[in-house]
């Protein structure tokens, strides 16, 4: 079939960034013992330093985040975590790894794509105001005022930490993706909006018993993925990540409304280091 004249090939597929929100993949990775096994020693150096060029946080097309762990269990050997305005520089991190000279050694082992968002639970600086007088300050007093602006200035701080994150130093992360209950009697999409952000709130005030042990980033996996949000956990511990989970376990926002899929636990490392843990041409 004959085309147009004027039609054209397009050399590379681009998108426009993404508004608010950055696009999120967590990927996760087995080695094949076997198809290593059949390798050259010559043909796994070349492919470690495959491997380590994909993975690099500065390679020419990085995504903005680039974020490599191994994985405790059998359910994978290692996992990314990658973050940027657009989904495909995000895939073609997967592109360049399958297509290594490793590539047939690797099986995926499970994936999550999302987005990150403002949770539409984050109080305005209005409601914030609101919750303050509701809980006893007086509008207006030097307390109140004091409270409000500390409040409006952490925001813009945090709300920009959701849609834009920068990854915490802490060497210990786990990833779980979950949703929200709709069966009867705890369809948590027919509560109204005032009993929800009260679910909420509870919620909140206890994860933030936690806060400097403990990072988290909500992303939103509605529309792009079987779960409606992953939830990804940092800690300065391991311990802090079962004691977190544990403690919110019993909110009710989470105790009766919520449902989880797999945990994945990993350790935060250097490319080349998670391939000398996974002993792939170390």
């Amino acid at each position: 079939m004959n085309r147009p004249a004027h039609t054209t090939e397009p050399t590379e597929i681009s998108l426009s960034p993404a508004e608010g929100g950055w696009h999120c993949s967590h990927l996760y990775y087995s080695w094949n013992r076997g198809v290593l096994a059949s390798l050259s020693p010559e043909q796994v150096a070349a492919g470690r330093a495959d491997v380590i060029s994909a993975l690099d946080p500065n390679h020419d097309d990085a995504p903005l985040r680039v974020q490599t762990s191994v994985v405790s269990g059998h359910k994978a050997d290692f996992g990314l975590m990658l973050m940027d305005t657009d989904p495909l520089k995000v895939d073609r991190v997967h592109q360049r790894l399958m297509s290594s000279q490793l590539g047939a050694a690797l099986t995926p082992s499970y994936s999550f794509v999302s987005m990150t968002e403002i949770s539409e639970y984050v109080p305005s600086v209005e409601q914030f105001s609101a919750r303050l007088i509701a809980e006893g300050e007086t509008a207006d007093s030097p307390t109140f005022d004091k409270k409000v602006k500390g409040y409006a200035a952490r925001l813009v701080g945090m709300n920009k930490q959701r849609l834009t994150p920068t990854f915490p130093e802490y060497p210990n992360t786990c990833f779980y993706p979950m949703n929200k209950k709709r069966k009867v009697g705890e369809n948590w999409f027919t509560l109204t909006k005032d009993e929800r952000n009260a679910l909420m709130s509870e919620h909140a005030r206890s994860g933030m018993a936690f806060a400097g042990k403990v990072s988290q980033l909500i992303s939103v996996g509605l529309g792009l993925d079987d779960w409606e949000w992953g939830v990804t956990l940092w800690a300065a511990n391991p311990e802090y990540l079962k004691d977190i989970v544990y403690k919110m376990r019993f909110d009710e926002a989470s105790a009766r409304y919520a449902e989880f899929g797999p945990f994945l636990a990993s350790y935060v490392c250097t490319a080349e280091a998670m391939l000398d843990h996974c002993r792939v041409g170390a």
